[in-house]
């Protein structure tokens, strides 16, 4: 909450009270008005996933079951992303798990910059059927669905 005397103080008025008394002089009062909204975009980096092309490469990436996912994921709990391709992004979450989010449409431009952006909503949720993420090039990508990932073991 902001006091009188400090809005007064940020638009260099008089600090008067909202409503003048009936015994008050001539003199006038100046009031202003001070609102703050709150706005959080998220950048995600994000990397593609790369073909194993030799010993000098990294291995390949795990193998992944899908399952049904959840509606909604905690922002804070993203640490980083990786596009699978044009019309998924797999979320690793803080602690290991991961949650691919399945866009409704490709989003070609999705990885030419090296991540995304989505703005978090006041519930700090990102939700499919809801929420979009958005390239650094200006697209926007919706989000269908959520599914869970479990890591598949190489000898199954």
């Amino acid at each position: 909450m902001i006091t009188l005397a400090l809005a007064a103080y940020l638009f260099g008025t008089t600090a008067a009270p909202a409503s003048p008394s009936k015994g008050a002089g001539a003199g006038s009062a100046e009031f202003a008005e001070l609102r703050i909204t709150q706005s959080l975009v998220i950048r995600v980096p994000a990397r593609r996933s790369r073909r194993y092309a030799g010993p000098d490469m990294a291995p390949p990436p795990a193998a992944f079951k899908e399952h049904k996912g959840p509606k909604c994921i905690d922002a804070a709990t993203i640490g980083g992303a990786a596009v699978t391709s044009q019309d998924r992004v797999d979320f690793i979450l803080k602690g290991g798990k991961r949650v691919r989010a399945v866009l409704e449409n490709e989003c070609p431009a999705l990885d030419y910059y090296s991540g995304f952006y989505f703005q978090a909503p006041a519930d700090g949720k990102l939700c499919a059927d809801r929420d979009s993420i958005h390239t650094r090039s200006g697209g926007d990508c919706q989000i269908d669905k959520f599914r869970a990932l479990t890591p598949i073991s190489p000898g199954k």
